[in-house]
């Protein structure tokens, strides 16, 4: 039994029928005749000096020495698929993958994509709008945007910017509820997307901070922070919002954060791409665009008092 290794062709029909059990469906995946695909597992087999399968009348079975071999040659190929594929994603300068939040997308994103289409008309976004923390490199992406606290591990990781929490309204509601104590009558709406959060960056958090005594009323929860913006901009309530998101309805006037206290939280939008891909042309500008960009709302963070959550 030789060490050997034996021809990757062969290897790649074996990992083909051994998905499939079946030498027709393997060689219709490889495009090659079932004669063909045969006679590569014939030698891998050769080359072995075993059999890896076992030929039944309608069907194939793995011997026990093939299916270790098939525990290894599945991830290899799958690994050897990603590489090519990120190498593509490299060559390709013309074509950006970005995966962030439905929120952040609907919020942040998508009202500010015409000016950065209009920077860099070479470059083409494509978005995922996922709450599912994605596998950069297995599914093909090439920015992730996420929020909370976490850990990025073997990513190149950068803040977005601190992240403030303040009442948001119409202005037509803001006459009514003139005062942070008034809100008490108010309808609230609840943001559930940042339930997650410890210390809870909740109603109840806010109004301790603003010195408001009282029970907090209970209100209308969304489990997506757009959605609960939404419901704030057509005048259904009073949601207490995530400043990066809400940011774009404030600066068009359809919605107004008048009091001043804000609690923060050290929870924040964060930058990620796969390490050493960051001076890439493409991610490179969309990081620079995206951090100018978040930087010009510091002025609707700057006019509230910014009162920080204490974990402890």
């Amino acid at each position: 039994m030789s060490e050997r290794l034996p021809p990757l062709t062969a290897l790649r029909a074996f990992d083909a029928a051994a998905r499939h059990m079946s030498f027709a469906k393997a060689a219709d995946e490889l495009n090659v005749t079932p004669a063909a695909l045969s006679f590569q597992i014939k030698s891998l087999e050769e080359h072995f000096g075993a059999p890896l399968f076992r030929r039944l009348n309608r069907a194939v079975e793995l011997t026990d020495a093939g299916q270790v071999l098939a525990r290894g040659t599945a991830p290899a190929f799958a690994d050897l698929a990603q590489a090519w594929r990120a190498a593509q994603r490299v060559q390709d300068t013309s074509v950006l993958n970005v995966t962030s939040g439905p929120a952040f997308v609907a919020k942040w994103l998508a009202p500010r994509m015409y000016a950065f289409a209009q920077a860099h008309p070479e470059i083409e976004l494509r978005f995922v709008a996922s709450l599912r923390l994605m596998d950069l490199a297995r599914d093909g992406v090439d920015v992730a945007i996420r929020f909370g606290r976490g850990t990025d591990e073997r990513l190149y990781s950068r803040s977005l910017g601190e992240e403030w929490l303040t009442p948001c309204m119409t202005p037509d509601l803001a006459k009514r509820f003139p005062t942070p104590a008034s809100l008490l009558d108010a309808p609230l709406i609840i943001d559930g997307s940042i339930d997650f959060l410890r210390p809870r960056s909740d109603w109840a958090a806010w109004f301790r901070a603003a010195g408001v005594d009282g029970d907090v009323p209970g209100g209308v929860h969304f489990s997506q922070a757009d959605h609960a913006i939404d419901a704030a901009v057509s005048g259904g309530g009073v949601v207490l919002a995530r400043g990066t998101l809400a940011a774009h309805d404030l600066k068009a006037g359809r919605l107004v954060a008048p009091f001043k206290p804000a609690i923060t939280t050290d929870a924040h939008f964060r930058f990620l791409c796969p390490e050493g891909q960051q001076d890439r042309p493409a991610i490179a500008a969309f990081h620079a665009w995206t951090t100018a960009e978040n930087s010009a709302l510091q002025d609707l963070k700057h006019a509230h008092d910014l009162i920080p959550l204490n974990r402890g």
